[in-house]
C-alpha cells in the first residue's frame, strides 16, 4: 500500500470516529477482520501463545495484543501508546437553553483547543447515551449526527472592529453555546434536546438517563497541496497515532513475530490521563499482568519482562511554520514529510532520553526511514503526554515521537503525507526487531 492509499485509510478512520468512543468503535471493527478476539475484564482469561486479543475500559479506551511465541520473560513487552480522545467541546448535562427566539446548547472546554477554530464551522454532535432498556438495564449506545446540526456563528467585524489586531476572544461561558434551533411552540429545551437524541437512534430507546457527547466538524478529511502532498481533518492529534499503531501491528508479518506486542489506546490525555481508564490508571497495568499471569511462572518473571520491555509513545509534534518563526527554536526545527520527530524535554515532559534515542533512530535506519529530533522554546511552556506517566507507572523504558503537525489543537490540523508512512514503517520495524 503507497503512502496516499494509507493516508486517505486515515482519513477515512477518522471521517468514521468523530468521538473517543467511535475510535474505539472503528478499531474493532478493524480488529474483527484480523480475527482478533475480545476479552472481558470481569472474566477469566484463557491466552495461547500467538492469539490475537484485545480489552476494552469504558468503551473509549483499548488495549490490543498478540500473545508471543517466546517466553514473555526472554522478550519483554513491545508497546505503542497513543491516545483517543482529542480537545474541544463537550455538552453540558442540563444542554438545552431558550431565550430570544433560539434554541442554544451549552458546552464545556474539554482539554486545550483552539476555540476560534470552530467559529462558522459545521458543527455536529457524536458520543454516547445511556438508558434502561426493557429489562431495566442500563445500558449505552453510540450516537452520531452525520448532517450539520450547531453553529458558532462569529460576531460582525462591524461590531469587533479590532478582532484582526487583536485576535478572536470568546468568553469561555457566555460567549460558547451553539445555535441549535428557533424555539418552536414554546417547547422546554431540554425535552426538546433529548428528543432529539432519541429520534436519532430511531426511537428504539428507552428513557435518556445520562450522556457523553463531543462536538465535532462535519467537514471530511481532504488531501491539500500542488502535489497533494499535504492532508487536513480533525483530530489528527492523535488518531493519525492511533492509525499508525493499529495499520503497524496488523501487517501478517508483525502478526506472525514471536514477541508480545501490545497497542494501548486510551482516552482522556487531553486533561491529564487521570481516569480509571487513562494513561495515568491501572488499565495498562492491569492488562500486562493477566497476560504474564497466564504464561509465566512466577511474580519475579513479570518483573523481568517490564524491566525487559520499551513503549513507544507516539503523539502528534510541532512542524515549523513559517509564518511564525518566533514560535520556534532555530536549531530544533522539524519540518512537514521529513520523518517522525524525537521529541526530547529534560524536564521529562517527554519520556525520551538518550539511550531511547538511539534505539529509535536505529529502527528508523533499519527500515530506511528520515528523522528529526525537537525541543520547545525554553520560554514556552511545553506539552506533555502519555509517555512519562506510563514509563513512570510501569518502570520500562519508552521514547515520544510523533509525525509533525500543523495548527495542533485546532479543529482543522494538516499534516504531510509521507510522514505517515514513515511512521508505519518504523512501528512495523520495532514490533518485529
Amino acid at each position: 500500500m503507497n503512502a496516499q492509499q494509507q493516508v486517505q485509510n486515515l482519513l477515512d478512520f477518522i471521517d468514521a470516529s468523530p468521538s473517543p468512543w467511535h475510535v474505539v468503535k472503528s478499531v474493532e471493527t478493524q480488529l474483527e477482520k484480523f480475527k482478533f478476539v475480545k476479552l472481558i475484564e470481569t472474566e477469566k482469561w484463557a491466552l495461547e501463545a500467538g492469539g490475537r486479543y484485545y480489552v476494552v475500559r469504558d468503551d473509549s479506551s483499548i488495549v490490543i495484543f498478540v500473545q508471543g511465541q517466546k517466553p514473555l520473560v526472554q522478550t519483554g513487552f513491545k508497546m505503542i501508546g497513543a491516545h483517543t480522545d482529542s480537545p474541544g467541546l463537550r455538552i453540558k448535562p442540563q444542554a438545552a437553553t431558550g431565550g430570544d427566539g433560539l434554541l442554544r446548547v451549552g458546552v464545556e472546554i474539554y482539554g486545550g483547543p483552539i476555540l476560534a477554530t470552530f467559529t462558522d464551522r459545521d458543527l455536529s454532535l457524536a458520543g454516547r447515551i445511556n438508558y434502561k432498556d426493557d429489562n431495566h438495564k442500563i445500558v449505552s449506545t453510540l450516537l452520531k449526527f452525520d448532517r450539520p446540526l450547531l453553529r458558532l456563528p462569529n460576531l460582525a467585524i462591524h461590531m469587533n472592529r479590532a478582532v484582526n489586531e487583536d485576535g478572536l476572544k470568546l468568553h469561555k461561558q457566555n460567549e460558547l453555546p451553539l445555535i441549535l434551533s428557533t424555539i418552536a411552540n414554546e417547547c422546554l429545551p431540554q425535552a426538546y434536546f433529548t428528543q432529539l437524541l432519541q429520534e436519532q437512534t430511531a426511537g428504539a430507546i428507552g428513557r435518556i438517563l445520562s450522556w457523553d457527547l463531543a462536538v465535532y466538524d462535519t467537514q471530511k478529511g481532504a488531501f491539500w497541496g500542488a502535489e497533494n502532498e499535504f492532508y487536513a481533518n480533525s483530530q489528527l492529534d492523535n488518531l493519525a497515532s492511533c492509525h499508525a499503531a493499529l495499520e503497524a501491528l496488523l501487517d501478517e508479518t508483525v502478526l506472525a513475530s514471536d514477541n508480545t506486542l501490545v497497542c494501548a489506546l486510551f482516552d482522556h490525555e487531553e486533561v491529564g490521563s487521570e481516569s480509571n481508564k487513562g494513561a495515568d490508571g491501572s488499565f495498562l497495568s492491569d492488562v500486562l499482568q493477566r497476560i504474564a499471569l497466564a504464561t509465566e511462572k512466577n511474580k519475579e518473571d513479570f518483573a523481568i519482562a517490564l524491566a525487559k520491555s520499551f513503549m513507544i509513545s507516539a503523539d502528534m509534534a510541532h512542524a515549523y511554520q513559517p509564518n511564525f518563526p518566533s514560535a520556534y527554536d532555530a536549531d530544533h526545527k522539524v519540518t512537514i514529510n521529513k520523518g517522525p520527530v524525537i521529541k526530547v524535554n529534560a524536564n521529562q515532559r517527554y519520556s525520551t532520553e538518550s539511550v531511547s534515542q538511539a534505539q529509535f533512530i536505529d529502527w528508523c535506519e533499519q527500515a530506511g526511514v528520515p528523522y528529526q529530533k525537537y525541543s520547545h522554546r525554553c520560554d514556552l511552556a511545553c506539552g506533555s503526554t502519555i509517555g512519562p506517566i506510563t514509563s513512570a507507572r510501569l518502570g520500562i523504558r519508552s521514547i515520544d515521537v510523533g509525525s509533525p503537525l500543523w495548527a495542533m489543537h485546532s479543529i482543522r490540523e494538516s499534516a504531510g503525507v509521507l510522514d505517515h508512512n514513515y511512521m508505519i514503517k518504523v512501528m512495523k520495524r520495532f514490533f518485529t526487531h
